[in-house]
Order: structure tokens, then sequence, then C-alpha cells
């Protein structure tokens, strides 16, 4: 079934442009981070955006922007679309915005329709998605669903010392509404640009999001002695070589953990620490992280008893003290099964290209997954480029991005009562 409300690219692609002059960046990219004036400058846009195509907007104490539109059965649970309008120092002007401004088009088309929903509409734009100025990222929906206490996200800090909460109710933005409501939606839709390059090189329109890869973040702590730069190396213990060889080592072994469908992990090596980091001195300490991810929760268990099981065999070879600490983990999230249906179904009877495939990436939609059903779509972008002011996509891709998701989210709310979204 298709949607014959009047959705307009068009509009869309301008929004997207007008909302990016707000911390616009020389190179063409924002930085419109959370919880600057930048960001309340956004919101306020959003917001005028939002009531004049006659939704009713509610912020709660995280900040989470909600906008709601009516359905004829009110006691049925709302079916939201979200994602963020926060950005990376130099980010793109689609990554998150493209699913807010698309559900935002999804909402004009139905107000100048005057079309009616059997189920509620929610419109969601959340605080702190990408984690660049305030850490952890996803705060807004990991606080709306319980993954993070709500006090402990008001009261952390970044790296200048200005705290969470005190940024919030600067900029105006701290609402009354408690966030731990969004838990009762009956369904949420994500659109997103892949941030990845399969779904371009393998010429498809758009990717339905089955589910999110397993993670385990570790930090290594390597201690050894420094030792001048000009004296000789047989018997030193360079924590430095120690590092890189283990380094090294994170790539042979996600490469090396192939799943029974031959699928190989991923693994980075993103913060590295050198310690006392001089030019002629070989390091006597070395910190790194390690981010391993996989879609078997078997083969990413084996990538972390590997590294650990090198770096001691490592230690004793090198005569190095290697620590490797368990930092985070997040499981494998599937999404909802349903909800992916409607998107496959919309993009069929449109007729566009499309494969599933799993976000090996952090969304709201991850964490929204352990609380209420969700589903992810994602369109390509131009190489895979993202977090970056070169990330760019076609208003072709947009557009189709749009029409999926509205025929989906339109068929998961006037869904017939008693059946799954």
């Amino acid at each position: 079934m298709t949607t014959n409300i009047p959705l307009s690219g068009t509009r869309l692609w301008d929004s997207l442009m007008e909302i990016a002059r707000i911390g616009g960046t020389a190179k063409g990219g924002c930085n419109r981070q959370t919880l600057t004036d930048l960001d309340g400058e956004g919101r306020a846009l959003f917001q005028s955006w939002g009531e004049a195509a006659g939704l009713t907007l509610s912020v709660d104490r995280i900040g989470n922007m909600v906008f709601r539109r009516p359905g004829r059965d009110p006691s049925r649970k709302a079916i939201a679309i979200g994602s963020h309008l926060d950005t990376q120092p130099t980010g793109g002007k689609f990554d998150g915005i493209l699913g807010v401004l698309a559900g935002l088009e999804v909402m004009r088309a139905l107000h100048e329709a005057g079309a009616e929903t059997e189920a509620p509409l929610v419109l969601i734009n959340w605080t702190n998605e990408e984690g660049a100025r305030f850490s952890p990222p996803m705060m807004g929906s990991g606080a709306a669903m319980g993954i993070f206490p709500e006090a402990e996200v008001l009261a952390k800090q970044d790296p200048e010392g200005k705290v969470f909460g005190e940024e919030l109710r600067r900029i105006g933005w701290q609402g009354n509404a408690d966030p731990a409501e969004l838990q009762q939606l009956g369904g949420y839709f994500e659109l997103h640009i892949e941030q990845g390059p399969q779904l371009e090189n393998e010429g498809l329109d758009l990717g339905v999001v089955t589910h999110a890869l397993a993670q385990s973040w570790y930090e290594v702590t390597i201690v050894g002695e420094d030792a001048h730069g000009g004296s000789i190396m047989a018997g030193r213990r360079d924590a430095m070589m120690g590092a890189a060889r283990l380094i090294a080592d994170v790539e042979e072994i996600a490469l090396a953990a192939v799943s029974p469908t031959g699928e190989p992990g991923r693994g980075t090596v993103g913060c590295v620490t050198v310690f006392p980091s001089s030019r002629n001195v070989a390091p006597g300490k070395v910190w790194f992280s390690i981010d391993m991810r996989h879609g078997d929760p078997e083969r990413l268990a084996w990538m972390g008893v590997e590294i650990k099981a090198r770096a001691a065999k490592l230690a004793e070879e090198r005569r190095l003290a290697i620590d490797v600490l368990d930092f985070w983990q997040s499981p494998l999230t599937p999404f909802a099964p349903d909800l992916a249906e409607h998107l496959r179904a919309a993009a069929r009877t449109r007729g566009y290209r499309f494969k599933d495939m799993p976000t090996g990436i952090g969304h709201d939609a991850v964490y929204m997954a352990r609380k209420v059903p969700s589903v992810m779509l994602f369109c390509p972008c131009h190489g895979g480029i993202s977090h970056n002011e070169a990330e760019s996509i076609t208003a072709e891709w947009a557009t189709a991005g749009l029409t999926v998701l509205a025929d989906a989210v339109l068929a998961a709310a006037n869904a017939p009562s008693g059946t799954p979204a």
C-alpha cells in the first residue's frame, strides 16, 4: 500500500539546506554540537516547523523534543519517527538530521491532506545522539529507555567542565516531561544515511536494517620502561613496540573472526596516548582503546578472548605489563520483524532496490529497541563518508527514504487494532 498524502521531496531537501545554515562550516558541513547556542537555534527552528504542521510539542527533563499528532483511537499506542539534530564538530548536513526532517515532512503532508491515522503519531529529536561534546553518545534515548540514570546524564561534564543539566537549562531546552514515558510507544522508525559504502557500491536505493551488531570495548594499558632513543635496542622494554604489535593484532583478529554465514568482525583502535611522549624517548607507557563489533555474539566473544591471550603472550615475550580492561558492551540487538516487513513492502511497491542489512554503528533506534518495537531504514551516502563535512547524499536518495518511511509508518499506524504494528 502506498500513501496518497502530498509528500514533497523538494520541501524536505529545502528544509535540510535551511537548517544546515545553523552552524554551517566553511567546508560545507555543520558544527551544531549538543546544548550549544547553535543547538538551541536549530531546535527553535524545528519547533516552529512542527507547530506550523499542527503538532503539539513537549520537552522532557533530558531535553528530548517530542511532537505529537492525535489519532482516531487515542487508546492505541503511538507510532514514532525520530533521530537527532546535533552534529559532530566537523559533521555533515544529513547524519541524523535527515531522519528528523523526513519525519517532519510526513507530518506536514498529513496536515495538508487533513488525513487521520488510527494510532497517534510522534516525532522525536533526541538530545545528544552524537556524544561529541558530552560522552557517551545517545544520552537522550538512553535515559528515556532506562539505560542511563537521568541524574547521571544531567551531571555529565564536557571537556571544559560545563555540566549537561546546566547547559540544557542555559539554552532554554529542559522541559518537565518524564523521558520514561517514551517507553510506552507502540513502534519506532528511524531513517538514516548508511554511513558506509555498501548501498552505493551495489547500486541500491535503500537498506532495511534488521539488527545492530554486538559491541565490546576495551581499554589497554601497556607498561614497560622509558629508554633513551640513543640507547641500544636490545633489552629495551619499549611499550610502544608492544602496542604496535597488539594494535596490528586487532585488525588481524577481526578479519579472522568469520561467522558461519561468512561475516567477519570489525575492530578499531581509535585513541592512543603515549607517555612520556617525547621524540627521543622509547615510551614506558602506552594506553589505547579497542572497539570490537560482530553480528555473531560467539565470534565477538572469541575476539575478546583472543586479544587478551595475545596480550598475555606479548607481555611475557617483551617483559611488559599489559592490562586489557573490559570497558563497555552492547548486546546484539534485533529490530522488530513486523516493522521491517512494512519497510520491505513499501520499497517493493514503490519499485526501489533494497537489501536487508545490519548496522555496525550505534543509533537511537538501538537503545529504543530494548523497550519499544523499532526498526531502521538506510539510504546511501556518497563514498560512505560521514562524520565529515564532505558528507553527501542525493535528493533522490532522500526522497526514496522519505516515501518508504511514510508508507511504512502509516501502515503501522493504521494496522487493525490488536495486530502487530
